[in-house]
């Protein structure tokens, strides 16, 4: 019998999902008792080398209002070539080509190891992805030739049927024509305009020719349109086969932005404008196809639609003070002209990535529907020079096993359920399409009153969060060895250009709460519950004041564990967690802390950053955000997981954090010494030069493999990036407490059991649990 913790595992390795509760309650009044809700994580697009390839259309439940696909789970009659769908009990025919069907002779998906599987739809258009590169040209020629030379790799990297288009903007906008021999065209924007999809449509001579009387210029632009063999959108979006050469040499002789800029000013830079003409130029040529729109930006929108700043330097950029103050003159018009963009792009299945590449924020906080909800990358750095932003970058065109670039277009994600069972919503990259019928809740978390989702670009790595609600009356028993099934059909353009369909369906076993409650609770998955909770408190975190969503999180905390401890009323001391359970409360804790809900000491930019990662990232990495990892290096034996407490910060320890967004490396105060003494460069301390290495080289394995890549701190006790391993590390010895552990009046710099203090007033997690369990267990609460 595999233990709960393989049970889990292996569902997530074959399928990509993980529920919080792998027994489900089988009343709606049980059900809203767990306190953490039903739900699951699943990545519609998990990478998949052994999947079968399937040329053929998936089998469909005949039932108009079902329409769930042939799987696993379904009962089927041989002799009588029948099966039953297991969502509405339908009793479907088979097709005449699976008149050969038997016991011995089973077709893929009716096979129990296939419960994820993937067809190709073969009839289906074979359409290659569009990459239309928009990139800002107010930046210095350092800058700018840096950025140029990612581009002009990236060339490289993609699929050569891929069609591409550039367009760049400073105080103006220009959309390069790809198609002219020998000389360079481009047609320019002013950028203080808003132009409908209809005007760029008309200007670029893309749309079609109005009636009555033109002036000269549309006579051209229509002339230009009628030439023969030419389709009109390919002046601006050409094959990359076909336009490489011209399109290396035009990112080459790209300059800075001429327009002069006076002492004391900001350059004027039209993003807004710029993002409105690409999305308008991708949706008049290749709506509903997969295509990305690239956005490089070098600082702040400064003029025209979407402006976050005027062009005076003496004038801040908004701070999430001047946010809470109402004081972001400009913040409530952009947001909704980026608002807008974002949606159009989803309807038309198209994305948008943002490489935001300033020491100042450039307005990812207005910016952000834009990649939330299209999908598409959002990545922030210092500077395009960077590492971090050149190997990210070149990441973003990774190929799988089989040479495809790891990334899906254009998905819609659609989840069926047992009659039991209701959607309430989902959280990730994506946008609701209002796709209403009999299995939608009235309880809606995070995009609900839907069973379809927009999911317009997708990595193998895109996760999404789903809620249900258990419909099921408690006065209507569920029989006895009954299971709850959920399937999820996700319709995507494979980057070949193929339609592909994968379907994943997965069924739980139902208990009843009054008398099982045990197997309830034995079936408790505590990451995906903290993360499913994480993603819940930064969706309302987005609309609520900061702390109502705090007093949110400890209130559920305290409920759950009032249900599933095990203690005598009254008695903190004899509160007890099972060991499934144990974990959830430190994960809550460092949530409260973490960047995602205390905005303090960050930018708006950089919490709209932090919110993104988390809202798209699979478990694994997103238990990392939440609760960063720490690794203690020493001479005492092989590195080991040490606790993220500062009992961990020793003197002659080498620590290696990984929060996700930073690897930092710390050195304790003794090893900090002899480093700088260089002893790793005398012979007969080899063992120490090996110690101070060994951190490095796993912090370059995590470097290789992540994105987007992180930031890499290198630092000792007392340093000045010091400051990023005390902010995530639990104070269980600060300023405050030193001397309760049996100290002079003299500070000395560790505690008696070892440990640098750390100067904070934070709660640590010691008196969060006591404090935790005395309100668990009153009886007053």
């Amino acid at each position: 019998m595999t233990t709960y913790e393989e049970f889990i595992q292996q569902n997530e390795d074959r399928d990509g999902v993980r529920f919080t509760w792998n027994v489900w309650p089988s009343s709606r009044i049980d059900a809203t008792r767990m306190v953490v809700p039903l739900g699951c994580l699943y990545q519609p697009v998990k990478e998949r080398l052994d999947l079968p390839p399937i040329m053929y259309d998936p089998v469909l439940c005949t039932r108009s209002t079902c329409r769930a696909i042939l799987n696993p789970m379904c009962q089927v009659d041989y002799r009588a070539k029948l099966w039953v769908c297991n969502f509405c009990f339908q009793r479907n025919p088979f097709p005449p080509q699976y008149a050969a069907i038997s016991e011995q002779q089973q077709p893929a998906e009716l096979i129990p190891g296939f419960s994820t599987i993937e067809y190709t739809i073969t009839r289906a258009p074979c359409l290659p992805p569009v990459f239309l590169f928009v990139v800002d040209t107010c930046m210095d020629d350092e800058e700018l030739g840096a950025l140029k030379d990612s581009l002009q790799m990236s060339l490289s990297l993609l699929p050569p049927t891929a069609l591409v288009g550039l367009i760049t903007f400073g105080k103006m906008v220009q959309v390069h024509e790809l198609g002219t021999e020998g000389c360079s065209k481009s047609y320019v924007f002013r950028g203080t305009k808003d132009l409908t999809a209809k005007q760029i449509q008309e200007m670029l001579g893309i749309g079609r020719a109005p009636a009555g009387p033109q002036n000269p210029q549309q006579q051209q632009q229509q002339g230009q349109q009628r030439t023969p063999g030419v389709p009109p959108a390919n002046r601006f979006l050409q094959p990359l086969n076909k336009c490489d050469m011209a399109l290396t040499d035009m990112l080459g002789e790209l300059q800075r932005d001429p327009w002069p800029v006076k002492q004391g000013n900001r350059s004027l830079r039209s993003t807004g404008a710029a993002l409105s003409i690409a999305v308008g130029l991708l949706e008049c040529t290749y709506p509903n196809t997969g295509a990305r729109i690239m956005l490089f930006v070098g600082g702040p929108c400064s003029q025209g639609p979407g402006q976050v700043v005027d062009d005076e330097l003496k004038h801040p950029i908004r701070s999430h003070h001047d946010i809470t103050k109402d004081n972001a003159k400009y913040m409530k018009k952009a947001i909704k002209h980026y608002d807008a963009l974002a949606l159009r792009t989803a309807a038309n299945g198209h994305c948008i990535d943002i490489y935001s590449c300033a020491l100042d924020q450039t307005g990812l906080l207005e910016m952000k529907q834009c990649v939330n909800s299209t999908g598409g990358h959002m990545v922030m750095g210092d500077s395009f020079n960077s590492s971090l932003f050149k190997q990210t970058y070149q990441r973003v065109f990774a190929l799988d096993g089989r040479g495809d670039l790891k990334m899906a277009f254009n998905a819609t994600l659609e989840v069926k359920c047992s009659r039991e069972l209701k959607i309430e919503g989902g959280i990730g990259s994506c946008v609701s399409l209002n796709m209403k019928n009999a299995s939608v809740s009235d309880t809606e978390i995070g995009m609900g009153n839907t069973v379809q989702w927009k999911l317009c670009a997708l990595t193998p790595n895109t996760n999404m969060a789903f809620f249900f609600e258990v419909a099921n009356q408690h006065a209507a028993p569920i029989p006895q060895g009954g299971r709850g099934c959920l399937q999820f059909i996700t319709q995507y353009q494979h980057p070949s250009g193929q339609r592909r369909i994968r379907v994943t369906t997965v069924a739980r076993n139902w208990a009843d709460a009054t008398t099982n409650l045990h197997h309830i609770s034995a079936g408790f998955d505590q990451e995906a519950a903290a993360v499913l909770m994480a993603r819940m408190v930064v969706y309302r975190a987005e609309t609520d004041d900061g702390p109502d969503t705090l007093r949110w999180v400890d209130r559920q905390l305290i409920r759950l564990c009032q249900k599933f401890g095990e203690y005598t009323k009254d008695d903190p001391n004899s509160f007890r967690l099972a060991e499934n359970f144990s974990l959830y409360p430190q994960f809550m804790y460092h949530l409260r802390r973490s960047h995602f809900l205390q905005v303090f000491n960050n930018s708006p930019d950089e919490t709209t950053f932090y919110r993104h990662m988390l809202m798209r990232e699979d478990l694994t990495q997103s238990l990392i955000m939440i609760q960063p990892i720490l690794y203690s290096y020493s001479f005492n034996g092989p590195p080991e997981p040490v606790l993220l407490d500062t009992s961990s910060i020793q003197p002659d320890r080498i620590l290696l954090m990984d929060t996700f967004f930073q690897i930092l490396i710390f050195h304790g105060e003794t090893i900090a010494q002899w480093r700088a003494l260089k002893y790793q460069d005398m012979p007969e301390y080899e063992n120490f030069k090996q110690l101070l290495q060994a951190p490095v080289d796993d912090a370059q394995e995590i470097l290789q493999t992540r994105f987007p890549m992180p930031r890499y701190i290198d630092t000792e006790q007392g340093g000045s990036q010091a400051r990023f391993l005390l902010s995530k590390v639990n104070p269980s010895q600060t300023h405050n407490n030193m001397y309760a552990y049996g100290q002079s009046s003299m500070p000395v710099p560790y505690a008696a059991d070892g440990g640098a203090p750390v100067l904070t007033d934070d709660v640590s997690l010691q008196v969060f649990m006591e404090h935790l369990k005395k309100l668990a267990v009153s009886s007053t609460s």
